[in-house]
């Protein structure tokens, strides 16, 4: 038995790191059927004591109990991150393929559009619905035809043609640019799980959103302007004290009910051990603040960011808040050396002082004398009238740059700032200064988006898809199980214990990568039963012919997979290409297919070549008659 230790454990840890990789999606499973138990009976018991509480009471009653099971429990949410990702067909939701209408941008950089360009403007819009080529192409196309330059209707006179439509490409390419960010930001601040949001083609935007119920409130979440603001940042002497009381207020809740003020005492809490932090400073467990810095932001890990919401959304903590001011997170987190994202938590005036409606251009370049990355941002003449006063009365102090309610930057104000025209520095690199660009030039979209396609998985009938794929893919594992044994007699038990072990290996590296599952992928791991089998059938009728030429069982078994490598190489090897070309060149429904495919070619060579062989050696070794029906 020793030569076959080394297979052995192999086999069991694989087998193990499978299991142990599905175990958070079962715990989600049991976790979540306990919740939505425990709310059902908590709504029950609510409308019967309270009949005529809104829909709204009640949905803010179910969420403050949710979110007080997710925090008594840290479990429960580290399992639903861990689990396998369920696709929109499978989950329910929203799939909308969205067009950003660049057309509308060219009408607003136009300079004395007449009739002819209007005309051309509609033709070239007409034109690009029925392809994928810039509408900036084809206009110029269009213009050109006529025998005009483009600096008739864009830019100056000397300007070439080339120049221009160069230009109005980067414009363009901007506009949908700044669309994707829009919408990204919106779906992340709207609290949808596992959302997909893929640009295709030049203006085409593809969005996912699973979960999604409200189907009219998330169309005019994604098509509705961009809400940008200036908010003042409040000073740490105004913030400490807050994040103080709800500390305490929190402790009294969850942990040690004695004072334990973090910043009225001596206490350091660095000298604390992590019980003792949990127990005595619950939200700055959470919620670590910098001893090093000025500022009173707060520091807040990706994993703890649903736990600090629940947090701020518990009454008894928005009693200590004053009405005037609110926490927001930054858009954007910071990673550390161990791949960790770190969010900042701002405290900041709820008044906007003044909206990005009065933003006219951004731009993000170089300081020549710093060489570091700067952006300037040019107002109209009310908004610089307005900026040039609240930069004024508000010298040294910072200003968060707050898009759709959440923070992109926060500088602070160095001096009075006439004139329309600022300077935001202090971004890290060049990717952080377009993206700032991106976010002040997004407060009034240049281009409309415009749905063109839009289709919605209610979630039961997402049930029942789940349904119907389990029950085919146990309907089809037990039918070819049945026929090997049938057919292979004891061969066919160790093909269908080979079988076994290549689904639980596929859904275990699926839930290990956090891949997501689809119904087209249920397809492919059927496929791949089929497919592991066939594996099983070319080695079986090989060992067979061998017996039959008198062979030992030993030789037999050693020449049957021999002679049975090659074509099982072959076949899988280039079905696993045609994997690769479907899911690069694929989207959606096609690549949740073909990474399954893969994964499961991948699964049944293993068990072919290693499983399936140990058992034939191992029955060999001990001199048990191979039986291939």
């Amino acid at each position: 038995m020793k030569e076959f230790r080394f297979r052995i454990f192999m086999i069991i840890g694989v087998l193990a790191l499978s299991i142990y990789l599905l175990f958070p999606t079962f715990a989600d499973v049991q976790n979540t059927n306990r919740i939505e138990q425990e709310l059902s009976i908590l709504s029950e018991n609510l409308q019967k004591s309270n009949p005529t509480i809104s829909e709204s009471q009640l949905n803010d009653f179910l969420l403050l109990k949710e979110d007080s099971l997710m925090i008594a429990d840290p479990s429960i949410r580290e399992n639903r991150e861990k689990r396998m990702k369920l696709g929109l067909d499978l989950q329910g939701g929203m799939y909308l393929v969205m067009e950003v209408n660049t057309a509308k941008l060219l009408e607003k950089l136009v300079k004395n559009p007449d009739d002819d360009f209007k005309a051309l403007l509609k033709a070239a819009g007409d034109e690009a619905k029925l392809s994928d080529e810039e509408v900036v192409s084809i206009l110029a196309n269009k213009i050109q035809a006529s025998g005009k330059r483009l600096s008739r209707y864009f830019g100056s006179i000397r300007e070439d043609d080339d120049e221009i439509i160069s230009r109005l490409k980067e414009q363009e390419a901007d506009a949908v640019t700044r669309a994707i960010e829009i919408i990204n930001n919106r779906v992340n601040q709207y609290g949808v799980s596992e959302p997909s949001i893929q640009q295709q083609g030049s203006r085409r935007i593809i969005v996912e959103l699973p979960g999604i119920a409200k189907k009219e409130e998330a169309k005019r979440l994604l098509q509705g302007s961009a809400l940008l603001e200036f908010k003042l940042v409040k000073e740490a002497s105004f913030t400490y004290p807050i994040m103080n009381r709800i500390d305490e207020v929190l402790a009294a809740q969850f942990g040690d009910k004695s004072d334990s003020s973090l910043f009225a005492d001596s206490t350091n809490i660095g000298d604390l051990s992590k019980d003792e932090i949990a127990r005595k400073h619950p939200f700055f467990a959470v919620a670590l603040i910098s001893g090093q810095s000025q500022d009173a932001d707060a520091y807040v890990k990706e994993s703890n960011k649903d736990k600090v919401l629940a947090y701020l959304r518990r009454p008894e903590v928005k009693n200590v808040i004053p009405d005037n001011v609110e926490f927001l997170f930054s858009a954007k987190p910071i990673t550390t050396q161990d791949d960790e994202n770190i969010f900042k938590l701002y405290l900041v005036n709820k008044e906007a002082e003044l909206t990005g409606g009065v933003i006219v251009d951004a731009m993000a370049n170089i300081d020549p004398q710093t060489t570091e990355p700067i952006v300037t941002m040019q107002m109209n003449s009310e908004g610089a009238r307005e900026w040039a006063r609240i930069t004024g009365s508000n010298i040294n102090t910072r200003c968060a740059i707050v898009l759709d309610a959440a923070v992109y930057s926060a500088p602070v104000i160095q001096g009075k700032i006439p004139g329309g025209s600022s300077r935001i520095s202090g971004m890290g690199n060049m990717s952080e200064a377009k993206l700032l660009q991106i976010v002040l030039k997004a407060g009034a979209l240049p281009a409309p988006v415009d749905i063109i396609e839009e289709r919605t998985v209610g979630p039961s009938l997402g049930q029942d898809s789940i349904n119907k794929g389990f029950n085919s893919t146990m309907i089809g594992l037990f039918l070819v199980a049945i026929f090997m044994i049938f057919y292979y007699k004891k061969s066919g038990v160790i093909s269908d214990l080979s079988l076994f072990f290549t689904v639980i290996m596929i859904i275990g590296i699926l839930a290990g990568f956090h891949a997501t599952l689809t119904l087209p992928g249920i397809a492919g791991i059927i496929l791949t039963i089929g497919m592991a089998v066939d594996a099983n059938v070319l080695i079986f009728e090989r060992i067979r012919e061998e017996l039959v030429t008198g062979k030992t069982p030993k030789a037999a078994v050693e020449s049957g997979y021999a002679n049975s490598y090659s074509a099982i190489l072959d076949s899988n090897i280039t079905t696993f290409f045609i994997g690769i070309i479907l899911y690069q060149f694929g989207a959606g429904p096609v690549q949740g297919f073909a990474l399954t495919l893969m994964i499961g070619i991948v699964a049944s060579l293993f068990s072919a070549f290693v499983v399936t062989r140990l058992i034939f050696d191992m029955m060999v070794a001990k001199g048990t008659k191979i039986n291939i029906g």
